[in-house]
C-alpha cells in the first residue's frame, strides 16, 4: 500500500472494513477477530477515532510483541500482515487480514463479528451459521432425532420424484428412499431436519404458518393455519392468497377475455417460495402473511442471512448464501425455483412490469418483512394528464377505481366479488367484506339502481350480471374528466 492510498483511507474514516486505534491493546485483537470473521478489515494504530494521525514510540520488536499475542488469543490462530509508516513523522502501523476460512475465530473464548463501523457479540445462532458455513453444510441436513422414515410420505417423496423426471425428461428406477439417500437428504436411515419439512405425512410440528385477509389491524374475515410439509404449505398459501384478490376482466378482441388481478400472481409466488425456503425454522415463532385491502405483508422470523443487508438486496450487492441448503437444493432439483439469489431482483422487476409502486423490503421485529402494495405507478397521460389510454379502455368497459364517488368501497368490493363468482350468495358477500347481510343486500339494491347490477333467475338457482350499457358508459366517461 503506498502513502497516498493510506492518506485516502484515513481521510475516509471508519467503516465495514477500517478501524482506528490510538494505541494497541485487548480492543485491537477483538477488531482482528471480527474482521477475520466477516470480510477482512484492517486495523491502523496510531490514528485516534477523529481521523487525527497522532503516532507512537513503535518498533520492529513491539509489532512483533503485538503479533505474538494476536496468534496466541486467537483460536484458530490468527497472524496478521503488519505494515509500517511513517506520516507526518509519525510512525503508525497497519495489521491486515482477510476473511478466515475457518470460522468463527474466537478472543478469549468470545466471538466478535463485523457490522457498519463496530464490533459486535456474535448469538450462538450466528456461532452456529458459521461454522456450518465452514464445513459447506446447513442445519437442515443434520440427523433430526425427535423423527423416523415413518414420520414421511412416501406418497410425497414420490411425487417429488416425478417433478424431477418431468424437468429432467428422465426417469429414476431406484425406491423413493434410497433417493432420498442417494441426494444425501437421508444419512444413516436417519431422516434430517430438512427431509421432515418437506415430506412430513401429517401435522408437521415446525412449519407454522398464519394467513389472515384482514379488514382492519384487528378485523379478520378469514383466515388459514397451516403445519404441512413444504411444498402442500406453497400451493395452499398462494391458493388462499388468490381467493382473497380483486380480478378485473379486460377485453382484447381475443375469444377470451383476459383476466388482471389487483397484485401480480408471479410476484406472490415468488415472495411465497422464498419465504418458505429461506425461513428460519429453528426460531419458534412462525410465518405471518396478512392481506389488507391495499397491501400484503409477509413476515418471515429470522434476519437476513450471512451478513447480508436490506442495501444489498436492493443494489444486487451480494453473494446469495442459503440457509437451508437441503430445502433449497430440493425445490431447485423439482424446478420450483430456478437459481438461487434472483428472488428480490424478480420480484422488484415483476412489479414494475405489473405497473404497481416497489414493494417495502424491511429486517424487523428479529424477521425479515415484504410488503406487496395494491397502489399503481402514477404516469400523467400528456393529453388528459389522468387517464392514460390504456386505463381509458378498462374503464369503458369496466367499473373501476375511477368512480369511487359514484360507487362505494363496499359497492366495489361487492363488484369485483361477484366478477369472481357470478353465484355468490349474500351471505358469502357479508362474510368476505366484513358487514352485516342487511348491508350487503342494501348497496346491492343501489347498485340496481345505477343500472350496474341485475340478478337473473331465482334467488337459489340464479346468477348475478355486470351490466354494461350507454348510460353507464357516460357515468364512467364523466367521473374521468378533470
Amino acid at each position: 500500500m503506498t502513502k497516498d492510498e493510506l492518506y485516502h483511507i484515513i481521510s475516509s474514516g471508519e467503516n465495514q472494513n477500517i478501524e482506528f486505534k490510538s494505541t494497541f491493546g485487548k480492543e485491537v485483537i477483538e477488531s482482528i477477530v471480527a474482521f477475520s470473521n466477516s470480510k477482512g478489515g484492517k486495523v491502523i494504530i496510531g490514528v485516534n477515532d477523529n481521523k487525527n494521525i497522532i503516532g507512537g514510540n513503535i518498533s520492529d520488536e513491539s509489532i512483533q510483541k503485538w503479533i505474538n499475542e494476536i496468534k496466541q488469543n486467537t483460536n484458530p490462530q490468527v497472524i496478521p500482515d503488519a505494515e509500517t509508516f511513517e506520516l507526518e513523522g509519525k510512525t503508525i502501523v497497519l495489521f491486515s487480514v482477510i476473511e478466515y476460512p475457518v470460522k468463527p475465530v474466537a478472543f478469549r473464548n468470545k466471538y466478535y463479528k463485523r457490522k457498519a463501523n463496530s464490533n459486535h457479540l456474535m448469538s450462538i445462532e450466528e456461532i452456529a451459521n458459521e461454522h456450518l458455513k465452514t464445513i459447506n453444510s446447513s442445519w437442515d441436513f443434520y440427523p433430526d432425532p425427535n423423527h423416523s422414515i415413518q414420520n414421511i410420505s412416501i406418497k410425497k417423496i414420490s411425487q417429488f420424484i416425478h417433478n424431477i423426471e418431468q424437468k429432467n425428461n428422465s426417469e429414476i428406477t431406484i425406491s423413493p428412499v434410497d433417493f432420498l439417500s442417494k441426494l444425501e437428504f437421508i444419512r444413516n436411515n436417519r431422516i434430517t431436519f430438512g427431509v421432515y419439512l418437506l415430506f412430513a405425512e401429517d401435522y408437521c410440528s415446525i412449519s407454522d404458518l398464519q394467513i389472515g385477509r384482514f379488514k382492519s389491524d384487528t378485523h379478520i374475515i378469514d383466515s388459514l393455519s397451516l403445519n404441512t410439509d413444504l411444498f402442500t404449505e406453497v400451493d395452499e398459501t398462494i391458493a388462499f392468497i388468490k381467493k382473497h384478490l380483486m380480478v378485473e376482466y379486460i377485453i382484447t378482441g381475443e375469444p377470451r377475455r383476459q383476466e388482471r388481478f389487483d397484485y401480480p400472481l408471479e410476484a406472490i409466488r415468488e415472495i411465497v417460495i422464498n419465504m418458505i425456503v429461506h425461513r428460519d425454522y429453528r426460531d419458534s415463532s412462525g410465518s405471518i402473511i396478512k392481506i389488507f385491502d391495499n397491501r400484503i405483508e409477509f413476515f418471515n422470523p429470522g434476519n437476513l442471512y450471512g451478513g447480508i443487508t436490506i442495501s444489498d438486496l436492493l443494489t444486487d450487492n451480494y453473494t446469495s448464501q442459503a440457509r437451508n441448503k437441503l430445502i433449497a437444493k430440493a425445490f431447485k432439483e423439482a424446478g420450483i425455483i430456478e437459481r438461487y439469489g434472483s428472488g428480490i431482483r424478480r420480484i422488484l422487476s415483476i412489479c414494475n412490469d405489473y405497473g404497481i409502486v416497489p414493494p417495502r423490503i424491511e429486517e424487523i421485529f428479529n424477521g425479515f418483512r415484504v410488503i406487496l402494495f395494491k397502489e399503481k405507478i402514477k404516469v400523467p397521460d400528456k393529453v388528459t394528464d389522468k387517464v392514460t389510454d390504456k386505463v381509458t379502455d378498462k374503464v369503458t368497459d369496466k367499473v373501476t377505481d375511477k368512480v369511487t364517488d359514484k360507487v362505494t368501497d363496499n359497492q366495489m368490493q361487492i363488484i369485483g366479488f361477484i366478477k369472481q363468482n357470478i353465484h355468490i350468495t349474500t351471505k358469502e358477500l357479508a362474510d368476505k367484506i366484513g358487514i352485516s347481510q342487511r348491508k350487503i343486500k342494501e348497496n346491492i339494491a343501489k347498485l340496481k339502481e345505477k343500472g350496474i347490477l341485475q340478478r337473473l333467475g331465482s334467488s337459489k338457482t340464479g346468477h348475478w350480471e355486470i351490466i354494461q350499457n350507454k348510460n353507464m358508459k357516460d357515468e364512467v366517461k364523466k367521473n374521468l374528466e378533470p
